[in-house]
């Protein structure tokens, strides 16, 4: 064997030992998502003075018991822990009901009137929830009436809680309890989730629940007079998962401004339950704000792989291949009104682990989206929402205690302290001042949870 040969055997080995040293070094000096210690050190130090709000937060139903604590750092995507590593101030903790179709045995099943008192249940549990916290944990956690408590919470090293209700359809057709649960607390309230309900049609009507897409033509007349009632008590009027026309009639109808609490641009994927760039324009005029979601499937199509393997799982199920993405992301397709029961639930089964095996995406996606936002309506008019315990997440913020990862890419992007300042927060309070403020019922941030 020659010299060269024999220095060219040590010296391979060598040099991918060197390379790969290199690459750990530079891994580890630029962070595990690539940012610099400059840039993370300063996303540390901003949120250390910021207002870090999330306007969509869900509680889950076993939030508080054994294993679940509100104290702990557990295995769920938000706690008090969580929410104090990273430094989130405040956010709207969803409490929803929805027709629980998936309860019983040989379950799904389709809804029944009995239905309504098993959503109201689920409000009443997430209440309860919500309560026990402030109640146990006093020095940590109360909750904001209004955008002063928020400012006021944060001086003293607490986490303010601002209730949300999300959801009409647990409510009936008693607009009175709009006032309810106002005096509970309520300070946002959202018209619609999956499903249309008599308040107002759904951007997703589900088959399932003999929906059909516009049933009363946006709002009902129950809904028109709930956007009135709502500006009366100066609550937040969330407009996400509502079908255009009826955002279009509450933009029409409603005296304050409005918000999508979890939103992202039609642009980046093509669905109803985005919003249209006017939809977009008609939230910033009302004086408004775009929380844009963290969920991937609004953020980026599902991947080429998991298109066919859906488009497989449709063929199974004597569906047509695909031809849009709104049927990819939900069983919508009509003719699922006449299956079984038992037919729905192996076909919603098997598309929901199809959607939940997608890589996520990335911060650099999601920060796209409010890019495009900020274009669209300006910074004064985008905010940020994780929808977490609900589907949101993303590769870097995976829980409410990586929020720097998400200021580290805004950061990267050239938003400045004070942009980033108003998109973690501070427009959303802007907006729920104004809402307050032209209220007929001003809000008295000394009521306290539990008064009727």
């Amino acid at each position: 064997m020659s010299y060269r040969v024999k220095a060219l055997l040590v010296a391979l080995p060598l040099l991918a030992f060197l390379i790969a040293a290199a690459l750990l070094g530079w891994q580890r000096w630029m962070g595990p998502l690539g940012y610099s210690p400059q840039v993370l050190a300063h996303a540390r130090e901003l949120h250390e003075h910021i207002i870090a709000f999330d306007s969509r937060i869900t509680v889950p139903l076993d939030f508080g018991t054994h294993g679940q604590e509100a104290d702990r750092d557990g295995p769920g995507q938000f706690d008090l822990v969580k929410a104090g590593r990273g430094r989130l101030s405040a956010a709207a903790l969803a409490i929803f009901g929805w027709p629980e179709l998936w309860n019983g045995p040989n379950a799904p099943h389709h809804p029944t009137p009995g239905f309504v008192a098993e959503a109201q249940q689920q409000q009443e549990t997430r209440y309860r929830i919500l309560s026990g916290m402030t109640r146990d944990f006093p020095e940590r956690v109360a909750f904001a009436y209004g955008p002063d408590d928020v400012r006021r919470l944060a001086m003293e090293g607490k986490f303010a809680i601002v209730m949300s209700l999300l959801n009409a359809y647990p409510l009936g057709e008693d607009l009175d309890r709009l006032d309810v649960w106002y005096a509970r607390g309520m300070r946002m309230f959202g018209f619609n989730y999956t499903g249309n309900n008599s308040w107002s049609d759904s951007s997703r009507p589900l088959p399932f629940f003999n929906d059909i897409p516009d049933a009363l033509g946006g709002l009902s007349p129950l809904g028109r007079d709930a956007v009135g009632r709502l500006n009366d008590l100066g609550v937040v009027i969330d407009v996400s998962q509502m079908s255009t026309p009826a955002l279009e009639q509450v933009a029409q109808l409603s005296r304050a401004p409005l918000v999508a609490s979890h939103s992202a641009p039609r642009a980046l994927v093509d669905i109803k339950r985005n919003l249209s760039d006017r939809e977009l324009q008609l939230i910033a005029r009302s004086g408004g704000v775009v929380q844009v979601v963290a969920f991937s499937g609004y953020l980026r199509p599902p991947s080429a792989e998991t298109l066919a393997k859906l488009n497989a799982l449709r063929q199974r199920f004597e569906l047509p291949p695909l031809t849009g993405l709104d049927n990819a992301l939900m069983p919508g397709d009509p003719i699922i009104a006449i299956w079984p029961e038992a037919r729905f639930g192996d076909y919603a089964s098997q598309l929901y682990a199809l959607l939940e095996e997608d890589p996520k995406a990335s911060l650099a996606q999601y920060v796209d989206a409010i890019d495009y936002t900020v274009k669209k309506v300006g910074i004064d008019h985008v905010g940020i929402s994780s929808d977490f315990n609900d589907g949101g997440g993303l590769d870097g913020w995976q829980n409410a205690g990586e929020l720097r990862n998400v200021t580290a890419e805004l950061i990267t992007r050239g938003y400045s302290d004070a942009d980033i300042a108003k998109l973690w927060g501070g427009n959303f309070l802007r907006a729920w001042a104004e809402v307050q403020a032209k209220a007929k019922h001003p809000s008295h941030p000394q009521e306290h949870a539990g008064h009727e």
